[in-house]
């Protein structure tokens, strides 16, 4: 079986991309799925929350972009590390992925090159998460066109909808160019069903994305800091929480598709 890989991305920070990642690839584990987490972002913040600290092992996701391709199944095998959950491992981020912009910037078939480089790791795993930086560049073309599905996650709240706007432009200047069209999913995320702000914004989205938001609604819930504090997901905390269930069902969700 090859691996699915799943980008998360939405071109607004703090909407919940990293706590998607993270608590996303845990319930696919917990279900009996080996998931590999990327953290694309340079500002590490996946690796840092499950205490995977960039650079310690002498490689990062910089050299799979720049090295010969005969080279990315050695540097994956020194980059990719376990985490305290058996079954879940992560590749993670680095400073030096910000220098991409200019490094790559004459590079031809510079928007493929992670969908090339993760060939080596498809029949290891399940599932390949993508956690995405919150801009568009280099490193959010190269998960947008690797992946199998995009899952936008979108806290209630009106001003996170301009950030699905710029979103949107991104997926429409790509479809142009790409042999088939991305496929995508909305979560809706940070849900308090106590402000009716939050309730308005995720009427509007499912009625103007329809299907293409999941059933399941991540509500606010406390247990999340707490992980980010502890080095692991919401499941170590307490797996009976809401946010626990929450991404329990999603993961329901997600295989199924």
């Amino acid at each position: 079986m090859q691996a699915r890989i799943l980008a998360v991305a939405n071109q607004k920070g703090g909407v919940g991309k990293t706590t998607t990642a993270i608590n996303l690839g845990s319930a696919l584990v917990r279900k009996g799925k080996k998931t590999l987490v990327i953290d694309l972002d340079p500002h590490a913040c996946a690796s840092l929350h499950l205490r995977v600290y960039p650079d310690d092992n002498g490689a990062n996701l910089y050299d799979i972009f720049v090295a010969d391709a005969r080279l990315w199944p050695a540097i994956w095998g020194r980059l990719v590390q376990p985490t305290e959950q058996d079954g879940l491992h992560i590749a993670p981020g680095s400073i030096r992925l910000s220098e991409l912009e200019n490094d790559l910037r004459d590079k031809r078939s510079k928007g493929d090159i992670l969908l090339r480089a993760l060939a080596p790791l498809k029949n290891r795993y399940d599932y390949i998460i993508l956690d995405c930086p919150p801009h568009l560049g280099i490193l959010l073309v190269n998960a947008i066109v690797a992946s199998d599905l995009l899952i936008i996650p979108i806290q209630t709240d009106f001003l996170a909808l301009h950030g699905l706007k710029l979103l949107f432009d991104t997926l429409r200047t790509l479809n142009k160019v790409l042999p088939k069209p991305v496929k995508y999913r909305a979560v809706p995320t940070m849900y308090d069903k106590r402000a009716r702000a939050c309730t308005r914004v995720l009427e509007l989205m499912r009625q103007k994305m329809k299907d293409s938001v999941f059933q399941t609604v991540i509500g606010t819930d406390t247990r999340f800091r707490e992980a980010s504090a502890r080095g692991c997901s919401i499941f170590g905390v307490d797996a009976h929480s809401r946010g626990a269930v929450a991404y329990d069902a999603l993961a329901d969700e997600v295989l199924a598709l």
